[in-house]
């Protein structure tokens, strides 16, 4: 077990602790199952390791370890812990609306909030995710694999494109969709070219279309809302860890070395002026600049096109796992050490373009 539970030290770019990315089982001694117990109450919870962030409407809402979910109301100045029935180490958050959420972590676990987060409670586990398998066609070896390991298969990204529609991904491959809320879902697997169960680090969504971006190149793109996926030709065959979404329905890719890249409509650019570490983060802000964070606490902030990225002066705790705009246009980095706010004021303008063309393809 701890041979295949090595594949992930790559995880969120190479950068957060192994201990934290993945569960214990097989390498440490048995603890209390986290999947049957509540997340415990955090002292200083804002410093503890979070790893996904996600607006719910002008609230913020934090995952992190031991199942901890942490709001703001006020962008990110103060925070409060919710109430969340299990303890498992939580990867990410999407909310498709400001009452309707989910959150996806260790174990095979999908969280569901109806309460902008406030109260959250089970859809799926690891156990059940086995069963799904087992009962799906052409899949019954994999489904033996994942019940005789347990519930072992973090979950490291989680979309929905609206408060039925949603996929969730992770390691060695595993994909589900959902088209009813949660209420049942379905592997995917056999839908995705990916023979070699890659791990799947990044999940976005513009309208109908779905990109994936995970380990060693891999990259997928949906046009049917996450039905079907064609393989698609990467400008770079290392690692993607982060995606965002673009405002003219494009993507822009991070990775390993600061390997970063910007769809357009011949394929892919290249962005230039990221030093050689891992891109671990990114996001769109509102008035399209695009921002990059690595694994040693760098914050970038790019032009709309990508161009001329410029560093945030300040070095930020690392190493970084997630960012997100709040309502009042403050950048919120969160990571192993905390969440912190960095002011609207701080994110320089970006000048003019000047990235260049690579070669790959786009569906």
């Amino acid at each position: 077990m701890c041979s295949k539970l090595l594949r992930l030290a790559g995880a969120v770019a190479a950068a957060i602790p192994l201990a934290i990315l993945l569960p214990s089982s097989g390498c440490a001694a048995p603890v209390a199952n986290p999947l049957q117990r509540a997340a415990p109450p955090a002292v200083q919870a804002q410093g503890r390791v979070l790893l996904g962030l996600a607006r719910a409407g002008d609230r913020l809402v934090a995952v992190g370890e031991r199942g901890l979910v942490l709001l703001s109301d006020d962008h990110g100045r103060s925070w409060r812990q919710a109430r969340v029935p299990v303890a498992v180490t939580l990867t990410a958050a999407s909310f498709p609306t400001p009452q309707s959420g989910w959150a996806t972590g260790h174990a095979g676990t999908v969280l569901h909030t109806e309460d902008g987060g406030e109260t959250w409670v089970r859809q799926l586990d690891g156990n059940a995710v086995g069963r799904l398998l087992a009962a799906a066609p052409g899949q019954a070896a994999l489904a033996q694999q994942f019940i005789a390991d347990g519930p072992d298969k973090p979950f490291l990204d989680v979309v929905f494109q609206d408060p039925r529609n949603g996929i969730v991904a992770g390691a060695y491959g595993l994909i589900l969709r959902t088209g009813d809320g949660g209420k049942t879902w379905a592997p995917l697997m056999d839908r995705v070219d990916n023979p070699k169960g890659l791990h799947i680090y990044a999940i976005r969504a513009r309208g109908d279309g779905i990109w994936l971006a995970g380990e060693q190149g891999l990259l997928a793109h949906s046009a049917d809302g996450g039905k079907t996926f064609g393989k698609v030709a990467a400008p770079y065959r290392g690692t993607y860890f982060t995606l965002g979404g673009l405002p003219d329905g494009g993507i822009v890719l991070g990775g390993l070395k600061g390997n970063a890249f910007r769809s357009n409509s011949g394929g892919f650019e290249r962005l230039d002026g990221y030093p050689p570490l891992s891109l671990s983060a990114s996001a769109v802000l509102a008035d399209g600049r695009i921002a990059f964070a690595n694994q040693a606490g760098q914050l970038f902030i790019a032009g709309p096109q990508g161009q001329d990225a410029r560093m945030v002066p300040q070095l930020h705790p690392a190493p970084l796992a997630a960012l997100a705009q709040a309502a009042n246009g403050d950048l919120i980095v969160a990571g192993v050490r905390g969440v912190v706010a960095i002011p609207a004021g701080a994110l320089a303008a970006a000048p003019s373009p000047s990235s260049h063309t690579v070669s790959g393809a786009k569906p």
